[in-house]
């Protein structure tokens, strides 16, 4: 998919945006969702485009990574046998967690030296048992990316800071293992978005509307409503059932016009350019009706 456009997968995600926007690539790679922690907000805020720099920007396809993280850093000088099987290998319960997950792997060293822990938000969040088991009160610092964090971690000349990355990453910057399969779940994967500018439809459309054919295809669009108009929302969706379109996703972020007004993004299948029933378009232009704004942000076939 893709695989002959200058795609750019190693930045952070506004720079993602930024260079697709200014044209200086075709294509950007984003991640946008994770099966176990769920939607990755910083897509969706470049996504909701609320100061209008992303004009031009559509979602024209995904994609599907399995996501394995790696506990990497620098092994104790001295370690000491029986550190290597630290801890139980269970989370101890909380008021807040009564019943914590077991995690998936032991450490493949001691972790006593590790004092600070980098990584991405979402790679924390998809290793909480780990974490809560084997690194109860290390100090916590989010960055940009697991490569990232890697890449500081590299650095450290204390040899007590640690990262969560890939096992490609840590390789890269010379690290040492200390955990693999550290996630808690061994089914954990991201779907990834694959932006461009093709507001104005796929250049073959008859192309396109055979791989529709046989695969489906998806579509996004982001809208707002009046908050004090009783059932606005409502009126939105009904416009899908109208038309008999099945919604597959439904995300909120605050629109920062208002406190707790929000933008709404909607996942559905169907093409706006593939649509031979009319049944797309005929949802997205009574939609213009009833919502106070919208903004179809992308067609695409489906990965699976």
């Amino acid at each position: 998919m893709h695989r002959s456009r200058d795609v750019r997968t190693d930045f952070p995600g506004k720079d993602v945006f930024d260079q697709v926007q200014s044209g200086q690539v075709q294509a950007g790679v984003v991640p946008f969702e994770n099966s176990t922690n769920g939607s990755v907000s910083f897509t969706l805020d470049n996504l909701a485009d609320r100061t209008n720099q992303y004009p031009d920007i559509t979602v024209d396809g995904e994609t599907y990574v399995d996501v394995h993280h790696c506990l990497v850093g620098h092994k104790s000088p001295v370690p000491a046998v029986e550190d290597i099987a630290e801890g139980s290998g269970t989370c101890t319960p909380t008021a807040t967690d009564p019943s914590p997950s077991k995690p998936r792997s032991r450490p493949l060293a001691s972790l006593k030296h590790i004092q600070r822990l980098y990584s991405h938000p979402q790679a924390f969040g998809q290793c909480t048992a780990f974490i809560s088991t084997y690194l109860k009160g290390v100090e916590i610092f989010e960055v940009s990316s697991t490569s990232k964090a890697a890449e500081i971690v590299s650095k450290d000349t204390t040899g007590t800071w640690a990262a969560i990355s890939s096992e490609l990453a840590a390789k890269l910057h010379g690290l040492d293992f200390l955990g693999k399969s550290i996630e808690d779940r061994e089914d954990n994967t991201t779907r990834f978005f694959v932006i461009g500018k093709n507001a104005a439809g796929p250049k073959d459309l008859e192309k396109t509307e055979k791989a529709v054919a046989e695969k489906g295809s998806k579509s996004l669009v982001s809208f707002t409503v009046p908050h004090t108009s009783p059932g606005a929302l409502a009126d939105v969706l009904s416009c899908f059932r109208t038309f008999d379109i099945n919604l597959t996703s439904i995300n909120t972020l605050p629109s920062l016009v208002k406190p707790f007004q929000y933008i709404f993004f909607i996942e559905f299948e169907g093409h706006k350019y593939a649509d031979p029933q009319g049944r797309v378009n005929g949802a997205l232009e009574k939609i213009s009706r009833v919502a106070e704004s919208w903004r179809w942000l992308g067609s695409w076939e489906r990965y699976i």
